[in-house]
């Protein structure tokens, strides 16, 4: 069981630690898809850390050679009634827990991230009927004075933009702006905060979801502005982001080019070579301690 508790205490560790590090590591956003992967890795090994507890109580009780351990494979009659009058270890007492608890929280992720994609194909099923696709900018065009921009992935992945924003958008700016959305497709950034929304909903009391899900939201952004910087240059797409600047932001569900502040700095004054070099250096510095730590836990420690 000391294997299984350090696990446990090393994801708790985590979970406290993590919010207060990462973002403060990710605020330039100098290489924001290292920092992506960095902020994926740490819930994927607490997730993981979680579920190897359970796993190690699991051997830990069918190794056992006590009665009730020999009743968990053999008589499951028996288990049940040695589970009632008390006579349970403590091992089977969190395994029963630890599995049920994990149970019920794929359960709910799974459940929120499905009603969340049918919210999407909703709405993309709606915003087809009543735009016009635009075959040239392969987005669909819809008739509204705000000055929207924003994507919905799906089967049939749309990139929809308002007249509103047109008017105020020359052809380069046009087309930076279609190329940050078609960079959030191609890069499945909708998936990503499906989950960490999900995740997040389901344990809102977990400042590590929480605080993952908007800082990714954020590096997401920055990610797709890189994408389209890298064919239209960082002015013309920072001279769009300010153009579509506006009191109207995307609908829930969708990943839209319409945000400023930070994003615009980091466009505006691009993090110096030296900078790129210490957060690579931090974050490659907080993988290795993220990925070490379990290991180390599970080589050395009897299960």
């Amino acid at each position: 069981m000391t294997a299984a508790a350090c696990l446990l205490l090393y994801s708790y560790v985590v979970a406290v630690v993590a919010p207060r590090v990462l973002p403060a590591v990710t605020r330039t956003g100098s290489v924001p898809r290292l920092a992506v992967a960095v902020w994926l890795l740490t819930i994927s090994t607490v997730f993981a850390s979680w579920a190897a507890s359970a796993t190690i109580l699991l051997f830990e009780v069918l190794s056992q050679r006590s009665h009730f351990g020999r009743a968990v494979v053999d008589a499951h009659v028996s288990a049940v009634h040695d589970l009632a009058t008390g006579h349970v270890g403590l091992s089977l007492g969190l395994l029963i827990f630890s599995t049920g608890a994990l149970l019920l929280l794929s359960a709910r992720v799974c459940r929120s991230v499905a009603r969340s994609r049918k919210h999407t194909r909703r709405h993309a099923h709606l915003i087809r009927g009543l735009g016009r696709t635009v075959g040239e900018w392969d987005a669909v065009l819809v008739d509204a004075p705000e000055r929207v921009a924003y994507c919905v992935a799906g089967r049939r992945s749309t990139v929809v933009i308002s007249s509103g924003a047109v008017a105020v958008l020359d052809e380069r700016h046009l087309n930076a702006v279609l190329a940050h959305e078609r960079a959030h497709l191609a890069g499945r950034h909708h998936a990503i905060l499906e989950v960490t929304r999900a995740i997040s909903q389901v344990l809102p009391r977990v400042r590590l979801f929480a605080t993952a899900n908007v800082d990714l939201a954020r590096l997401l952004e920055m990610c797709a502005d890189d994408g389209a910087a890298r064919v239209h240059g960082s002015g013309c797409v920072l001279g769009a982001l300010v153009a579509l600047t506006g009191p109207s932001p995307a609908p829930a569900h969708a990943l839209g080019a319409s945000s400023v502040g930070v994003l615009a700095q980091r466009l505006a004054s691009p993090a110096s070579t030296a900078q790129r070099v210490r957060d690579r250096v931090t974050l490659a510095v907080v993988t290795g301690g993220v990925i070490a730590t379990p290991l180390t836990v599970l080589v050395h420690l009897p299960a």
